[in-house]
């Protein structure tokens, strides 16, 4: 019997339509236990939801041709608009990945491990519900790839949810880079709710490079659930730069010893947006190291939350842990919320955590301009030295210049 759900959930949803799965029916039941979060909830102290949750969404499975030539950086690539796998407008080797897109039912006979760890909360549950098919990615054992495959995740239309589903499966030392794009081609007010899980097998390394720059109309909230056996190497670097509302909830179980997990973020926002980026990072076991690096630049009214945790359990000794989190505000209205956390239960370890918050160096300004360079130049040269310590972490050139053409076009500015 499906549970009964609250009257802002009912309203949210009532355009929409459960499948008849029952790993969806379940996940619609579970919403009867959820409510909406408020600032009162720790989890989204600094985030309000009001503009996100009075919506009423509809699904749309936009048929039409898409032009994506300058967004598409890799030979292996897949395109998904509003939630709904488009092959027509794909193209990938099965030699390099073994993808497949599956029913939810079918995806949980086929690995045990899909939806495992996945935090039991409303977007998840959400999620569940009303995903179309699971985006399913194998990397076989001992498979080293080359290339990248990315992933254009659109959304088009006005009032339309994208409930976008991935699993990403590493095969034993396993090595591949998923790219994941997030565009938007004439939307309005529309919301992507994404599920994003990797299971990491003994030595595996897997990378995720991450382009948000969706309609400064849109909303965005996801959640990456990542799982890493002994000797594997996770990182995910995420780059922001438009979206109204963007959060991004990266949470990692660090289950194997001699593990390295890296997070690397660059956030630039103007005008009335908000990021909020929250990492959850469970030392489990002993001989592991990760690291995680995120810097805002915030200009005109935005808003930024950086919500890093890190947990080192009793028994995870000689665990190396650090968190850095450094903020720019070109704007006296912008604001920066930063809360990094460390729990450490074990006594044989090193671990630390920083957050600065200022504004540009003055009397660097006013060497450059001395150099005849002018304010604004000078102003944007700082800027960009600043965030190009985070985008060095990032290994792929093209990569690199989709973002770099996004931060012109979106910002007016670029890191060269």
């Amino acid at each position: 019997m499906i549970a009964e759900i609250s009257e802002k959930l009912s309203e949210f949803t009532k355009n929409l339509e459960v499948a008849d799965a029952k790993f969806q029916q379940d996940a619609f039941s579970r919403l009867g236990h959820f409510e909406f979060p408020t600032t009162k909830d720790e989890y989204w102290k600094y985030t309000r939801l009001t503009k996100l949750t009075r919506n009423s969404f509809v699904i749309n499975n936009d048929p039409d041709r898409l032009n994506l030539t300058k967004y598409i950086i890799s030979n292996d690539y897949l395109v998904v608009v509003n939630g709904f796998i488009r092959e027509d407008l794909s193209q990938y080797s099965k030699i390099n990945f073994d993808i497949d897109f599956l029913s939810s039912d079918r995806m949980a006979k086929t690995d045990k491990h899909f939806n495992e760890h996945t935090p039991d909360d409303v977007f998840t549950n959400l999620n569940g519900a009303y995903f179309d098919k699971v985006q399913s990615i194998r990397i076989g054992d001992n498979k080293i790839n080359q290339g990248p495959l990315q992933i254009i995740y659109v959304t088009r239309g006005k009032d339309v949810i994208a409930n976008n589903r991935l699993f990403i499966r590493a095969g034993k030392s396993s090595q591949a880079e998923i790219i994941e794009t997030f565009v938007s081609l004439d939307a309005e007010n529309c919301f992507t709710n994404q599920v994003t899980e990797a299971y990491l097998e003994e030595n595996a390394k897997l990378v995720i490079n991450k382009l948000q720059v969706e309609s400064t109309s849109n909303f965005q909230i996801s959640t990456e659930q990542i799982y890493q056996e002994r000797d594997s190497r996770f990182k995910i670097n995420t780059v922001t730069l438009s979206g109204l509302l963007v959060r991004n909830n990266i949470n990692i179980i660090v289950s194997g010893e001699n593990c390295e997990t890296h997070m690397n973020g660059a956030i630039i926002t103007k005008d009335d947006q908000h990021v909020d980026n929250h990492t959850f990072v469970d030392h489990q076991v002993a001989n592991c190291f990760s690291n995680e690096n995120y810097k805002y630049v915030l200009d005109g009214k935005s808003t930024g939350v950086f919500n890093g945790r890190v947990i080192v359990r009793k028994d995870a000794q000689k665990i190396n842990a650090y968190q850095n989190n450094a903020n720019i505000l070109l704007s006296e209205k912008a604001t920066i919320n930063s809360k990094p956390e460390l729990e450490i239960y074990a006594d044989d370890v090193k671990c630390s955590h920083g957050s600065t918050t200022g504004q540009l160096d003055e009397q660097a300004i006013f060497y450059l301009q001395t150099r005849g360079i002018s304010r604004d130049n000078a102003k944007r040269m700082l800027v960009q030295a600043f965030v190009g310590e985070v985008l060095d972490e990032i290994d792929n050139p093209s990569f690199i210049e989709l973002a770099e053409e996004k931060l012109e076009e979106i910002h007016g500015w670029t890191t060269q």
